[in-house]
């Protein structure tokens, strides 16, 4: 089916595709203007209406726990393969993720005491927990480090990163703050 634009209109056949550019859209707007932005610029950016932006994500929330979703299977590739140098990778993907998506870290923060249940805390841990070891085994950290050290370090950096007051700062604020840490 054409549409009046000249587009061909592929229905259902073009669901994943359009979640995807919705997710990359949300990812890049958000990054740059905050995660207030009408989510009419999101659909924009993503080439889709609003009802297309809706029926994938039905709220703001939504959104944001799609892109988390997709920042958790960034960091699981992070830990593979499960060595000494894996806690290192895993950290850097932390610190990009908290860089790159701040808008969404925000909405969340916002939000947890309505989502007492969300467990990303402890999927985050339990990541952490498969690679602290063959990190302290290669002389990596320090053998006393803990998970809830790692954990702690990282909310540390989003401290960093939600209270600067713009993208270049947090960034070198966080290179200032990760050198200062005992991490790989």
């Amino acid at each position: 089916m054409t549409t009046t634009g000249g587009r061909v209109n592929r229905g259902p056949a073009a669901a994943s595709d359009n979640r995807q550019a919705i997710l990359r859209a949300a990812r890049r707007v958000m990054a740059e203007r905050g995660y207030r932005v009408p989510l009419s610029a999101i659909a924009r950016e993503a080439g889709v209406g609003q009802g297309v932006l809706y029926r994938h994500f039905p709220t703001r929330l939504d959104l944001a726990f799609a892109v988390f979703e997709q920042n958790f299977a960034d960091l699981e590739a992070a830990i593979v393969p499960a060595d000494g140098e894996a806690l290192g990778r895993l950290w850097r993907e932390m610190v990009a993720q908290a860089l790159g998506t701040t808008a969404f870290v925000e909405m969340v923060i916002e939000a947890r005491r309505n989502l007492p249940d969300y467990d990303g805390q402890d999927r985050l841990l339990a990541l952490i927990e498969q690679v602290l070891p063959a990190a302290r085994a290669a002389g990596r950290v320090d053998a006393g480090l803990a998970p809830a050290d790692v954990a702690l370090a990282w909310r540390m950096v989003l401290g960093v990163v939600l209270t600067a007051p713009d993208p270049d700062t947090a960034r070198a604020a966080v290179d200032r703050a990760c050198a200062l840490l005992p991490l790989p």
